[in-house]
């Protein structure tokens, strides 16, 4: 059964009509050069220096933050009305 909605799927693809995109290129694009291949390492030498350092300081006082809420929220127990509120539930009558 898959098979025959993959081929089904194939099929219907095969059938689409694609812009003609080599319309939409000027001719100064057309003739254009191609750009230079320039090894990888550099680029994400220079992306990492840049990004390094500011991030993790972010990174350090997020972590601050989160723990430092972590610690207020471990700290506030429910008090006892809503707590027994809590513990009835939620009716569901009305919804049938």
């Amino acid at each position: 059964m898959r098979a025959i909605l993959l081929a089904a799927t194939l099929l219907l693809a095969a059938c689409a009509q694609f812009p003609a995109l080599d319309a939409t290129l000027e001719a100064t694009d057309r003739s254009a050069p191609f750009p230079d291949l320039v090894p990888i390492e550099p680029i994400l030498a220079a992306a990492d220096a840049r990004t390094a350092a500011p991030q993790d300081l972010s990174l350090d006082a997020r972590i601050a933050a989160l723990e430092a809420r972590a610690a207020r929220l471990r700290g506030r127990p429910v008090a006892g009305p809503l707590r027994a509120r809590m513990r009835q539930g939620v009716d569901t009558s009305a919804l049938q």
